[in-house]
């Protein structure tokens, strides 16, 4: 399979030049991808507590709640993935669907989301680095030196391979999943504080008034399961593996955290277990860790957390690469960002760039005397979660736009896959958005004008690519005509 080779003035390969490998990614691998960019263990250790916290008990039902919505989502978005060719994702979707100025604007929006997520959570690399160095070895050093050592760790494994990316993360993921696996397991065998109970998922703790806020800081921990579009060209049979990848990454996702949440709230015991998460958030689990297996795992869960963290940014510069790619393979980015290394077959100019960004991000924090977690990490991340959340939701309505434009292409597919599931997706998910932007508060934990000029920034960046879409569009017809265009030739 090859791309259309004809576009060489106009932004596209030319004849001969490498293309992103072919056919290396089994379902396996893009799940390890979409998992570990959600960073499972981080996500537990470190939010998991105030989720407990703000919604009580019931804290579990807001992961399985937004597990379903997002198989919702996929059922529509998974019958639209054979019609979508290139590795463009969400802005290929959206451009489909709801036109090229809304999938120019969704393109931006994209690339801006998943750089904020991804450079924010150096931010947070470099202080558990930090922290985690000087009490296990004595070695204090700068939480900056340490998010730059990620940088170039993360450049490295990006400029290398696809399928080494993969067994990177498939190891490190199998880590950081077995840590949290082996806590569960010991609280299960123990029986918890008093024994194991299912009032967690009772429906009066489905209704407690925080749980609100706890279904926004859910919906951000399965960012990045969308993912599973990007890496389309270099999947093996891609008109199969993408969906079954799709479903696996967020069941795999909605499961795991609805059962290490319940297990933690056992292992404390659920009359006290919003005490505990709200009196130390930070070390619940790493306490829980202690008393139920040992120091020993607690120092291995500290070390793994810094791996999990890892395997996300690895994740998320995978999928920022490769839009760069699809964009600079139409000329909307400069055609660097197409250009693939000819041994490694990866967006190596791209991925330069971007890793780039994310130093002099870095650094310009460390000047600035920023926090790392609660200001650098935390605000930086936020605008990028909501983004991605709304990008979901234009999604889910390309999707019902797609084919009611285009009845052809729904022949043989359901009603339910092309009606019902994309609109309701989409009415959830604009719902979630709303959700975490009412409670930005409970991410940042900055004042109402900090939040509102980060949820600012998601609008203005989408607006920004309508426009550059319509001026492309009067300057530029060819190139407007061909706008999410590329394609995969068998």
């Amino acid at each position: 399979m090859t791309l259309p080779t004809q576009q060489t003035a106009r932004g596209g390969p030319a004849t001969g030049d490498p293309t992103l490998e072919r056919g290396v990614l089994g379902v396996g691998d893009i799940v390890f991808f979409v998992v570990a960019a959600a960073a499972p263990l981080t996500v537990m250790a470190g939010v998991a507590p105030f989720a407990i916290s703000f919604g009580g008990i019931g804290a579990p039902l807001a992961y399985l709640a937004i597990g379903v919505v997002l198989a919702v989502f996929a059922v529509g978005f998974t019958a639209m993935t054979r019609h979508i060719r290139n590795a463009g994702a969400f802005y290929s979707y959206i451009t489909r669907g709801l036109g090229k100025p809304a999938g120019l604007g969704a393109a931006m929006l994209a690339l801006f989301s998943y750089n904020a997520i991804q450079i924010g959570m150096f931010g947070a690399f470099g202080y558990f680095a930090r922290t985690t160095a000087d009490d296990l070895l004595g070695l204090d050093l700068p939480w900056w030196l340490w998010a730059l050592a990620g940088v170039a760790v993360v450049w490295l494994l990006g400029y290398r391979s696809i399928n080494l990316g993969a067994k990177v993360l498939a190891v490190l993921l199998l880590a950081e999943t077995g840590i949290l696996l082996l806590l569960a397991v010991a609280v299960l065998a123990k029986g918890g504080a008093h024994g194991i109970g299912l009032d967690s998922f009772a429906p009066s703790n489905a209704a407690n008034g925080g749980m609100a806020g706890v279904l926004g800081l859910a919906s951000a921990a399965f960012i990045g399961f969308e993912a599973t579009a990007i890496y389309r060209e270099e999947a093996r049979d891609p008109d199969r593996t993408v969906p079954r990848a799709t479903y696996l990454a967020i069941a795999f996702l909605g499961l795991f955290y609805t059962f290490i949440t319940w297990m933690i709230i056992q292992a404390v015991g659920s009359e006290n277990a919003v005490q505990a998460a709200t009196d130390d958030p930070a070390g619940l689990f790493f306490t829980q860790m202690t008393a139920y297996v040992g120091s020993w795992a607690t120092d291995i869960q500290r070390v793994l957390i810094i791996t999990s963290l890892l395997a996300a940014l690895l994740a998320f510069h995978n999928t920022i690469t490769r839009y760069g790619y699809a964009l600079g393979s139409e000329r909307v980015l400069p055609p660097a960002f197409a250009r693939i290394h000819p041994r490694h077959r990866s967006p190596w100019i791209g991925g330069a760039i971007q890793s780039v960004l994310a130093a002099v991000c870095v650094a310009a924090a460390a000047l600035a005397g920023a926090d790392p977690y609660t200001q650098f990490f935390l605000w930086v991340n936020s605008p990028g979660v909501v983004g991605i959340l709304l990008l979901q939701a234009l999604a889910a309505f390309a999707v019902f736009a797609f084919f009611r434009r285009d009845p052809a292409a729904a022949h043989g597919t359901s009603a339910l896959r092309t009606v019902v599931a994309p609109l309701l997706a989409g009415l959830l998910l604009i719902g979630a958005t709303a959700l975490v932007c009412w409670r930005l508060d409970l991410f940042t934990g900055a004042s109402s004008v900090v939040n509102w000029s980060l949820i600012a920034a998601v609008p203005v960046v989408f607006l920004l690519g309508v426009a550059l879409a319509l001026r492309i569009r009067a300057r530029r017809p060819e190139q407007y005509a061909r706008l999410a265009s590329t394609r995969i030739e068998s």
